[in-house]
């Protein structure tokens, strides 16, 4: 019998005479693929599937602009990926540059009513901006509301378009937990009043400071002075 049988590692069956050689030749691992997979390429020994990896625009348009200054190949090497996957994102340069940051892909059915779109969730960052709460019925009936504007015909929107709108722009419904309270408007004028209040009692009571201790739940800061 000869160092290795078709498809086995085991050593069992070489002499004592071979097993140095057999062990110099196992140290390198394409040695033990090819033995896994037999070496006459009769095999059920498969490669592991290689996982897809999604860049965001941002990565996009890094490997662009680094593209621009010393060639595909170079920023094929710089950001280890495939040369036509920078060809690919030239030619989507436009849309990267209109896409938030962290999109990832152009995947699925292309947008029909971009400026729409743009202009809802234009729309819809002014309303988190000033602390405005809203649900999915008060996108779509802004949508129409915004179509009929833009004398858009054919637009029809429901809760499956909503659904896909605020997938794409990577939104979401927040629950508002708590509101916290309002500070006055002449808040400065009273906590001014409250200090002098203060003093006036600790000078006619003739209160020393080792006295005074920490007045637990106020709810104005007092700055001590």
């Amino acid at each position: 019998m000869g160092l290795f049988e078709c498809g086995d590692l085991d050593e069992s069956h070489v002499s004592d005479h071979d097993k140095p050689i057999r062990e110099k030749l196992l140290a390198y691992p394409w040695m033990k693929v090819l033995l896994r997979g037999g070496v006459n390429g009769e095999s059920d020994f498969k490669m592991a599937p290689q996982r897809r990896l999604a860049y965001d625009a941002d990565f996009n348009l890094k490997a662009i602009n680094h593209t621009k200054e010393h060639g595909n190949r170079s920023a094929a090497r710089e950001f280890n990926i495939n040369e036509s996957m920078v060809c690919k994102w030239r030619k989507q340069e436009h849309d990267l540059r209109l896409a938030k940051k962290m999109k990832k892909s152009f995947h699925g059915n292309k947008v029909r009513w971009p400026q729409l779109e743009n202009r809802l969730d234009h729309w819809i960052s002014k309303q988190r901006a000033v602390g405005r709460s809203f649900s999915t019925v008060i996108v779509w009936i802004k949508a129409k509301v915004m179509a009929n504007e833009m004398d858009i015909n054919d637009f029809k929107s429901g809760p499956s378009w909503c659904f896909h709108f605020m997938k794409q722009w990577q939104l979401s419904i927040r629950t508002r937990m708590m509101v916290s309270q309002q500070l006055p408007v002449d808040y400065e004028e009273k906590l001014t009043y409250f200090w002098s209040y203060c003093e006036s009692k600790i000078s006619e009571k003739n209160i020393q400071p080792d006295h005074i201790i920490n007045m637990d739940k106020v709810p104005l800061a007092l700055i001590c002075r």
